[in-house]
């Protein structure tokens, strides 16, 4: 597949692109899937699930809480 650019559009550089788990934050293990989205029940957000990990920045307290309240989650050692 090609990707095609209008006239005065140019190329995101590759640091500009965010990449999951990225930066300052959390990896926790997901002990029952591989890959899954989950929902955060308050904000409705998805979280993905990918290679058995999901990664949240520090800043996400909606997310780390619900991550360390559930048992099929595991906190990797940074």
């Amino acid at each position: 597949m090609r990707a095609f650019l209008c006239p005065g559009e140019t190329m995101a550089k590759t640091s500009e692109i965010p990449v999951a788990g990225a930066g300052p934050g959390s990896t926790f293990r997901d002990k029952l899937y591989t890959s899954r989205t989950l929902i955060l029940p308050d904000s409705g957000r998805p979280l993905a699930v990918f290679k058995a990990q999901v990664s949240v920045p520090a800043a996400d307290a909606e997310a780390l809480e619900y991550l360390k309240a559930h048992e099929e989650f595991e906190l990797l050692q940074e």
